[in-house]
């Protein structure tokens, strides 16, 4: 089953409802985290929610913010999340492939949202490929997530 969920902070929010009307016309089971645009919204709130989500259920997301940097920062504070920025359907494509990246992390500011749109077609058709160097570098990250720091 088809399943994503997608969030945004009031920057990236036009776009979020592009997206998710076009996932689910591909026949995509969206759950969109965002129903309303706030302009007083912090966009770590919406990157925890959706990253705890997409941890647990062994799903996949969709985060925008206006560089998409803040979303890449505060879902990767997530245990579990590899969320990773793409600005071109190439890099897209490698972040699935390579890095097994959970979550999607878009720029509505820097990028179009036609590139956009692609940039997630592009995530949502590529697969991980289980090569053992990849494998062992995401098993790395892993076991560097259970370190203790100070």
């Amino acid at each position: 089953m088809k399943v994503v969920y997608v969030g945004a902070d009031h920057r990236g929010y036009n776009l979020k409802n592009k997206i998710v009307l076009s996932l689910r016309e591909k026949g995509w089971i969206v759950t969109d985290l965002v129903k309303k645009t706030d302009p007083d919204d912090d966009y770590p709130d919406i990157s925890f929610e959706l990253a705890e989500k997409v941890v647990r259920e062994k799903a996949l997301g969709i985060l925008i913010c206006g560089s998409g940097a803040g979303v890449v920062m505060s879902a990767n504070k997530v245990l579990g999340a590899r969320a990773a920025l793409a600005m071109n359907s190439k890099q897209a494509r490698k972040i699935r492939e390579d890095d097994d990246a959970n979550i999607l992390c878009l720029s509505a500011d820097f990028v179009s949202d036609d590139d956009n749109l692609e940039i997630v077609t592009e995530y949502l058709g590529a697969i991980f490929m289980t090569e053992e160097k990849f494998i062992r570098r995401i098993n790395k990250m892993k076991k560097y997530e259970t370190i203790k720091i100070g």
